[in-house]
């Protein structure tokens, strides 16, 4: 199947103003409105077509978040490929935000990093007699403590990419819009990617100071 391009939805290019992108959207509702085409069976699922990317398009924030999970720092994409693999190419955006966003707060924090060692070592030797890096140990212990570290801002953050995402998935076809129960796991799917690469960023920061013992 073909990817579909927002911006191409609305007939504008990727580095339109904000102003151009309302003005060809106004343009496209009145042309295609249902009202003046009662006789066409497609008119209905074009104005919805044209409303969910304007839904994304035509809000800053959301595009911004659109273009870096749509291309990220991709000079091309390829233009055609099945639901299966859009999923996992979003999947795995999703992932990295998440671990990227852990693991630079760890980063900044290298006390709570050198903390965090002390208290997986002295887990890790109290279950097995050795000390090792070892990860069921650090995925136990990111479940635990991920609360204390993922401020209200950066929740925010995720909920609104994960809504740009949601919607970009929906726009390809990975789920269908009148299938709640479908939407609702795909979301909850998108979560749990999200979640996992926030475990994987505060492994990654803990495995930079790592020393055996």
């Amino acid at each position: 199947m073909a990817r579909i391009d927002l911006y191409q939805v609305l007939g504008v290019s990727r580095d339109a103003s904000d102003d151009a992108i309302k003005k060809a959207y106004r343009k496209l509702v009145f042309q295609h409105h249902p009202d003046r085409h009662p006789d066409s069976a497609q008119a209905e699922s074009k104005i919805r077509e044209i409303n969910a990317a304007y839904e994304i398009i035509g809000d800053s924030e959301k595009r911004r978040n659109y273009d870096r999970l749509n291309w990220g720092d991709e000079a091309t994409r390829d233009e055609a490929a099945d639901p299966a693999v859009i999923l996992d190419e979003m999947e795995q955006k999703l992932f990295d935000e998440g671990r990227k966003e852990v693991f630079a707060v760890l980063m900044k924090d290298v006390m709570r990093i050198r903390f965090e060692l002390a208290v997986i070592r002295e887990r890790t030797v109290a279950d097995q007699g050795y000390d090792t890096f070892k990860d069921a140990m650090l995925q136990a212990r990111a479940s635990e403590i991920m609360d204390e570290l993922v401020t209200p801002e950066m929740e925010g953050r995720k909920q609104r990419l994960i809504e740009v995402a949601l919607e970009m998935l929906l726009s390809q076809g990975v789920a269908k819009r009148g299938d709640p129960g479908g939407v609702r796991a795909l979301r909850g799917q998108l979560e749990e990617v999200f979640r996992k690469g926030r475990k994987k960023g505060y492994a990654a920061a803990l495995e930079l100071f790592y020393e055996r013992r």
